[in-house]
């Protein structure tokens, strides 16, 4: 499992310029069953994306290709997790 940090940069102005192809990509994240949350960061510091069922290098090709990757308007930092025990409503992150 994975959490995906997106943080502005000082690129944040170009945000509406590449919003639609980054709700895209999220879309597809979702589509593909590998992204299970998405959000914001508080107060305003950019996204988080919650993942799984899939390997670090497959996830990093993922996140470089989001528009805001891409045209620097994030940076973006994969953290890894290895789950070691779940409640029972999120025993599936445990597969």
């Amino acid at each position: 499992m994975f959490i995906v940090l997106l943080k502005f940069s000082s690129n944040k102005e170009q945000v509406g310029k590449f919003m639609e192809g980054h709700k895209e990509w999220i879309e597809r994240g979702f589509d593909d069953g590998v992204f299970l949350l998405v959000g914001s960061l508080q107060p305003g510091l950019g996204g988080a994306v919650v993942a799984h069922k899939t390997s670090l290098s497959d996830l990093q090709s993922r996140v470089n290709d989001d528009p805001f990757v891409a045209e620097n308007v994030v940076s973006a930092e994969i953290i890894e997790i290895a789950p070691a025990r779940a409640d029972e409503r999120l025993q599936f992150l445990m597969e």
